[in-house]
């Protein structure tokens, strides 16, 4: 209508105060999802990152400290293999190294039978592990005569056996060195076989507190001496040429690895000489005899050791086989350093006749060759030889008759 009037045009102009509070607004208002989600990676990443580090700071005191205790046991191995001629120095740090194996062994739960700082005797500790490796006794059977609980009890012998294998375990229970080789050949040569490095054999021990889920694995029937052979590194050595090579002739034949006496349950392999069933012949009959008789060391070292440490002999009562492992080894080295103390001069074999000249022996340990090998194809070969069946039926021919030569006249 052109009557009508146009109303005015209103313009909303923006305040400068008005604008202000707005861009405050702007400024204070909630970051968005994306921007949420990259602060908290943010915080994930530097809390990630300070794990690390506490746990490689961690790692490194652990290190020092066993590098540190490890020098300690080297010092003390040291010291307390010589009774004379120490001066008032190495005395104060005998007892101190004393101290400090004693309080690494164990700590804090027993003291010392006398009250005084010195040394005097065996602790209360030591006395409960010993008689529970020694007697095989319950871990409370202790709480009469020595005032231990089963727990205290149970440290102890775990902290003794771990101090035993990594104080004397490199110098009781280690790899022969080729003088300890060497006279071991030099030994069996005398008995009648040359080559031989000693008696191999199996010793079962019962788990009485095995998981059930492990029954299959740990039962008596399955574990027998072929499937603990397959598991265990007795040939390692020699298959990664880490081995020295051992060098003899039998009959006339030259061979070129040492072997193992076993019994009839062993393969018939290069490495494993066995007895002969049922012996007719006068030569097989004598070979039989020599071999049964050299072959009982091992069966009599198993009955000492059992003998000797109950706890081997009685089933475990342990929970975790590595503590159960643990335990065997202690006693073996153990049974090895009562072996040395008590050796004297007259079980000791004389090794004078061969010490004329190499002309004498027989068997000889090769300290410059040793068969390195440079990829697998070798170290199946190497295996190969080690499972040779032929060359097993050839040495066992050739030690009937040499047996035979040397003690058939007797």
């Amino acid at each position: 209508m052109e009557g009508a009037k146009k109303r005015p045009e209103v313009r909303k102009c923006e305040d400068p105060a008005d604008s202000s509070t707005h861009e405050a607004t702007d400024s204070k208002r909630p970051l968005g999802v994306k921007a949420a989600k990259a602060t908290g990676k943010n915080k994930e990443v530097q809390q990630h990152t300070m794990n690390e580090f506490q746990n490689m700071w961690t790692i490194r005191e652990k290190d020092m400290a066993v590098k540190e205790r490890m020098a300690k046991m080297s010092l003390f191995e040291g010291l307390i293999g010589r009774t004379e001629g120490l001066d008032e120095e190495e005395k104060l740090l005998k007892k101190k190294l004393i101290t400090d194996v004693r309080q690494y062994t164990f700590g804090n739960h027993v003291a010392s039978c006398h009250g005084s700082g010195e040394w005097s005797g065996v602790t209360s500790g030591e006395s409960s592990a010993i008689r529970v490796l020694a007697y095989g006794s319950a871990l409370d059977a202790v709480d009469e005569c020595l005032r231990l609980g089963a727990t205290t009890a149970r440290l102890c012998v775990e902290n003794f056996v771990e101090s035993i294998i990594n104080v004397f375990g490199n110098e009781y229970l280690r790899r022969p060195t080729p003088y300890d080789l060497q006279r071991l050949l030099d030994d069996a040569e005398n008995r009648g076989f040359p080559g031989m490095i000693g008696s191999i054999d199996c010793m079962h021990w019962e788990w009485k507190n095995c998981p059930t889920a492990w029954k299959g694995q740990f039962a008596r029937g399955t574990l027998n001496d072929i499937n603990v052979l397959d598991r265990s590194p007795v040939f390692d050595d020699i298959i990664n040429g880490e081995a020295p090579q051992v060098n003899f002739s039998v009959n006339g034949n030259e061979y070129h690895m040492g072997y193992y006496l076993t019994d009839g349950i062993y393969p018939n392999w290069a490495t494993f000489i066995q007895s002969i069933r049922l012996p007719q012949v006068p030569k097989v009959v004598l070979f039989a005899q020599r071999q049964e008789a050299v072959r009982k060391d091992v069966e009599r070292a198993f009955g000492v050791l059992q003998a000797r440490f109950a706890i081997v002999r009685n089933p475990a009562l342990s929970w975790d086989k590595v503590k159960i492992g643990k335990i065997m080894r202690a006693c073996i080295i153990l049974h090895n350093m009562i072996v040395e103390n008590e050796r004297d001069e007259g079980t000791q074999f004389n090794l004078s006749d061969f010490e004329e000249g190499e002309a004498s022996r027989s068997s000889h340990v090769d300290r410059r060759t040793r068969r390195m090998p440079t990829n697998i194809a070798n170290q199946m070969g190497v295996r190969t030889e080690i499972r040779d069946t032929n060359v097993h039926a050839q040495l066992k021919r050739d030690l009937v008759e040499h047996i035979w030569a040397k003690f058939g006249t007797d």
